[in-house]
């Protein structure tokens, strides 16, 4: 029981900031895109940055959660696997770092 309730939280704290990332991106989306310059694709690039940050935060958030829970398991049994585990989780969490990178190549791009 109480290991479904540690995984919700800690995928819960990741939506939490995807979204604080995301509102800040969409906010600058709608102020940057006035309603006479349709050809502006500015607004776009900052939604995108937004989605490609978000999403993987919370795809990351998901996998750490999964990851770490099922680590612990495994470390508590055998404890010489606790390399393994963490290296699982380093690419677990390098999912944000791409949504992050992915992002900063879209804003380098306006």
């Amino acid at each position: 029981m109480m290991k479904k309730k540690l995984s919700f939280i800690s995928v819960f704290i990741f939506q939490v900031l995807a979204a604080l990332l995301l509102v800040p991106g969409l906010i600058r989306a709608a102020e940057s895109v006035p309603a006479a310059a349709a050809k502006d694709q500015t607004g776009w690039a900052y939604i995108g940055a937004a989605l490609a940050v978000g999403l993987a935060c919370i795809g990351s958030g998901y996998a750490v959660s999964k990851i770490g829970s099922a680590g612990i398991g495994a470390v508590t049994e055998k404890p010489e696997l606790m390399g393994k585990t963490l290296v699982f989780l380093g690419l677990a969490e390098g999912i944000a770092i791409y949504g992050l990178i992915i992002a900063v190549m879209i804003l380098n791009k306006l």
